[in-house]
């Protein structure tokens, strides 16, 4: 039990400093090198620790944003997906857009992780359309 009280505490502090850290990196990182820093892991950490709660911690962590707030769900979604890698799981984070936005001057995006197919952290929204899934080395894929 404190084994695992540890491995809570450790996972709770490396989110909560992810999440500060994160805004401050992504000027500087393409689409690419995003998701090669959420996939970069080590050995699985956290493995003891089931994904609704790092998801559930991922999530709390990152809702009040002071910068990217509007790109919260790319924050979560980064965040959930690297930390649940983490753990030893296979998420995939999944991107959309909405098409009614195409022809805005401003592309109405979002993203969401899944895990065995379901929805973990956020949710596909209405009317997005899947554009890209990062996920284990075989399920990588773009439509």
């Amino acid at each position: 039990m404190a084994r695992f009280l540890s491995s809570l505490l450790g996972l709770k502090s490396e989110i909560w400093l992810a999440a500060r850290i994160l805004p401050l990196l992504l000027p500087f990182r393409n689409f690419s090198q995003m998701l090669q820093d959420a996939d970069a892991m080590p050995e699985p950490r956290y493995s003891a620790i089931p994904a609704p709660v790092i998801a559930a911690l991922a999530t709390s962590m990152t809702r009040r944003a002071w910068v990217m707030r509007d790109r919260k769900c790319l924050r979560q979604g980064l965040i959930g997906y690297r930390f649940l890698r983490k753990a030893g799981y296979m998420p995939e984070l999944h991107f959309g857009i909405s098409p009614d936005s195409l022809a805005k001057p401003k592309i109405s995006a979002h993203c969401w992780v899944e895990l065995d197919g379901l929805a973990v952290i956020g949710q596909s929204l209405e009317g997005m359309v899947t554009i890209h899934v990062h996920g284990s080395p075989d399920t990588h894929r773009s439509v």
